[in-house]
Parts: structure tokens; sequence; C-alpha cells
């Protein structure tokens, strides 16, 4: 199992009128927590995409609200793979307020496809061997 935390504050520009964090806006919060985790690995978005020629579209997203995230908050991404990808990806998030307390939780499937053709494929290779250690028992 692999887990990654990031840090980010919620900015005036993100809230509702409210002051609360925008639902709609969770979505690039749990994006910004799955891509910062594949930075960790020394892998990058632009990466694959450009390098490699392969994407990663989202196929389900699925959340939970708690309680409000609020302006200038500053919130912890807590992103977790709990098995290695096949031909999807599914990383679980956490979203955690200053205090510790849970914000909003849930999860993103994503697969694997070819820039070149559009066809979905397994999990490469070059993927696996990054995230393979942590998955060892």
């Amino acid at each position: 199992m692999l887990t990654h935390h990031f840090q980010k504050r919620v900015r005036y520009g993100e809230t509702d009128q409210m002051g609360y964090l925008y639902y709609g806006n969770y979505a690039q919060y749990y994006e910004i927590g799955r891509v910062e985790m594949l930075r960790s690995l020394g892998l990058t978005y632009k990466e694959m995409e450009e390098g490699l020629g392969i994407m990663m579209p989202v196929t389900s997203l699925q959340m939970r609200f708690i309680r409000p995230a609020r302006y200038d908050e500053l919130l912890t991404i807590r992103t977790t793979l709990k098995q290695l990808p096949d031909r999807f990806i599914t990383f679980h998030v956490e979203i955690l307020n200053e205090n510790g307390k849970l914000v909003n939780g849930g999860s993103v499937r994503l697969c694997f496809v070819t820039v070149k053709t559009q066809q979905t494929i397994s999990a490469p290779a070059y993927l696996l061997d990054k995230l393979k250690p942590y998955f060892e028992v």
C-alpha cells in the first residue's frame, strides 16, 4: 500500500458565498493528490502523455462530504493506493482539515489509454516498477 500526503490551502476563489470550499472543486483536489503522488515516484502526467504516449482518463469518481472546508484553511490531501493497478488504477482520497478531522473522502478510478490508438491497455511496466516496492510483503 502506498499513501501520500500533500497540503493545499483553500483560496478565496475556490469558495462559495458562505466561505466554504465549493463542492465542485473537490474533484480538483483529488487530482492534486494523485498527480503529486505520482510526482513523488518520479513520474509526471506530462512525461506519461508526451514521452510515453499514455493518458489516464477518469472512469468514475465517488465522494462523500462530511464537514465543510473553509477559506484559508490548510487541508491535507491523503491519497492512497490499496492495490497495484491492472487495466485500472484507483486512488482513495481523504481530505483532512487543520484539526485532522475528515472533511471529504472518496475514490477516483482511471484507466490507461494509448495516445496513438485511444485504446485501453494494462498498467505500463514503468509505473508498476515504481509501485511494486510498496506492495511487497
